[in-house]
């Protein structure tokens, strides 16, 4: 009897796991993404003006009183980073696609996640020193130091760009523009002057109405300002002579086409004209707003919107109460008011409108619905009277009754 060998099921096995094995762990290494950064880098614009010297410093927001993140260099000044981001990254992603301008085969690449950009703005240091210099109480004439010992200072950076020669000129300039001032001995003493800050201020919101853009005035000036928009119905002109009568044919032919092509145009014609007589009376809606702003009541509105977005953006609550009267006071303003208090009852009575429109379009489709119901019912009761009568009563119904006596007549009465 031959001989046979066998193959060991469990080396076989064992060999395939080592492989499968194998594979797994080079797939992985091959893989395998890195933990994503805790604090991930994130894209700035800086001035192309800005020195190397410049610094990026935490000081506190004059609006909100929170840590705020400011560009600050010797020989430009003062920036704020604003935010770019976009409305929804989840539902419209986007992305900055940066390179230098000469590649070389050694250039690094890096992604970054989040596609916010910040821009860096110039940024007036008036508005830091305002919560120092308009203190509760009275008020008097201090140094520079005194006043700026008075600003929160946790990180220590502003005493570290108070020693930068340029940068504490223009502090010191800023609030000049903003104080009065006295000199005691070597030292100019200064204190708030409301209306100059005032002052100051409604120079920076005609700058912004006087260079903003065109969508930015049309979207926060003008769309405060649009008037509701109303129909005015009016009597549309009578027909003429000729488009009563019609243009009469141009002359006769022989062919059978253009014959029929002959009466088709006269059947138009006479279609229109009868169109036009028996419209004499119909009515044109003319839409048109119902009130328009005048050039001054415009320029008015744009001071005063740009002049509190000013107060909203970078001005203590307290400050900007004080600043809005005073600016009330300073400008007339009654033509504004005016057109804004007629404005308000155009809306509402627009309003009181669409809601009796909707009222009698409600009753009206209420009476309809009704109609419709009965109708329907009606059609109903009758299908189930047909369906009821009998064969004899269905063939009486088509029975030609013309001429006959109906049967009440033979029990009248004789005259």
């Amino acid at each position: 009897m031959a001989r046979t060998r066998s193959t060991k099921p469990a080396a076989t096995g064992k060999t395939a796991s080592t492989d499968k094995t194998a594979t797994t762990t080079s797939a992985s290494s091959l893989y395998t993404l890195p933990d994503p950064p805790t604090n991930p880098p994130k894209l700035f614009i800086l001035p192309k003006s800005a020195t190397p010297e410049a610094r990026i410093i935490t000081l506190q927001n004059p609006r909100y009183s929170k840590p705020t993140r400011y560009l600050v260099c010797p020989s430009t000044g003062f920036y704020e980073f604003t935010k770019v981001t976009t409305p929804s990254p989840s539902a419209n992603p986007r992305s900055w696609l940066l390179t230098p301008p000469t590649l070389s085969p050694e250039s690094s690449s890096t992604t970054i996640q989040s596609p916010d950009l910040f821009l860096a703005t110039p940024f007036d240091p008036l508005f830091l020193l305002l919560p120092a210099l308009s203190t509760p109480g009275q008020r008097m004439f201090l140094s520079p130091d005194d006043h700026l010992d008075a600003l929160p200072n946790p990180d220590r950076h502003l005493s570290e760009i108070l020693t930068w020669e340029p940068t504490r000129k223009l502090i010191e300039q800023r609030m000049a523009v903003i104080c009065d001032t006295v000199e005691a001995g070597d030292e100019t003493m200064y204190r708030l002057n409301e209306q100059k800050l005032l002052s100051e201020i409604t120079s920076k919101a005609k700058k912004m109405a006087e260079f903003l853009s065109q969508s930015m005035d049309e979207k926060f000036v003008r769309k405060a300002l649009e008037a509701p928009v109303m129909g005015i119905k009016s009597a549309q002109a009578p027909p003429t002579e000729e488009s009563k009568e019609g243009t009469p044919a141009s002359g006769t032919t022989a062919t059978t086409d253009s014959q029929s092509t002959l009466v088709s145009s006269k059947d138009s014609q006479l279609s229109t004209a009868s169109t036009a007589i028996t419209t004499p009376d119909s009515e044109v809606e003319i839409i048109s707003s119902a009130i328009v702003a005048s050039p001054q009541v415009i320029s008015l509105q744009r001071l005063r919107v740009y002049f509190n977005f000013i107060c909203s953006s970078y001005i203590s609550p307290s400050i900007s109460s004080t600043l809005k009267t005073l600016f009330s006071s300073a400008n007339d303003f009654k033509p504004l008011d005016e057109y804004l208090d007629q404005l308000t009852k155009l809306k509402q009575e627009a309003a009181a409108s669409r809601s009796n429109d909707f009222a009698g379009k409600r009753t009206r489709d209420e009476e309809d619905d009704e109609k419709a119901e009965k109708k329907r019912k009606m059609e109903a009761e009758e299908k189930v009277k047909k369906a009821n009568q009998s064969r004899g009563v269905k063939k009486l119904a088509k029975v030609n009754t013309t001429g006959m006596k109906k049967m009440s007549e033979f029990f009248k009465k004789k005259v």
